[in-house]
């Protein structure tokens, strides 16, 4: 059942992200997160599932906020290096701290930053649900977005 599973929702395209934050606003943590979806307008919320053993999880609880960098079309290799657990990521990026609350927002890699405080956690399996309010949202880049399915990157660019 787990390898159907899988492969079930490899074949779903989906957005990719980065999910970051600060351990006690010091140390950045990220992961690659392509479970994402919202949630509410009112107020804004959304909500990310996050490994329950990850130190990006860890980093969320601790510090209480996350942001979501939505990556743009061409950042396929930061969504790479996010997903393999290099100890050196936050070094091998352009990053700086979000204004509300200092979490990593990568701004050469995201098209947008929802700047996220935790509103609560449910544990679901081998993950935790986080749900974020939005706190503040930048825009870097909108020509195009960094798509994941049928495991391959691709990307979707606006047409005008």
């Amino acid at each position: 059942m787990k390898a159907d599973f899988r492969e079930m929702m490899a074949s779903f395209p989906t957005g990719v992200s980065v999910v970051t934050a600060r351990n006690g606003h010091a140390t950045p943590w990220g992961m690659t997160c392509s479970a994402l979806c919202s949630l509410s307008v009112d107020p804004s919320t959304l909500l990310v599932c996050l490994r329950a053993e990850s130190p990006t999880l860890r980093a969320v609880l601790a510090s209480g906020a996350f942001a979501v960098n939505l990556l743009h079309g061409e950042a396929e290799g930061v969504a790479a290096l996010f997903a393999s657990g290099a100890p050196d990521r936050f070094d091998r990026v352009l990053w700086r701290p979000t204004t509300h609350t200092h979490s990593p927002a990568l701004v050469e890699a995201a098209h947008a930053v929802g700047d996220c405080t935790v509103d609560r956690t449910y544990a679901a399996g081998d993950h935790v649900i986080v749900v974020g309010v939005v706190r503040a949202i930048e825009r870097f880049r909108t020509e195009s977005a960094l798509l994941y399915g049928f495991r391959q990157y691709s990307q979707w660019s606006r047409q005008e």
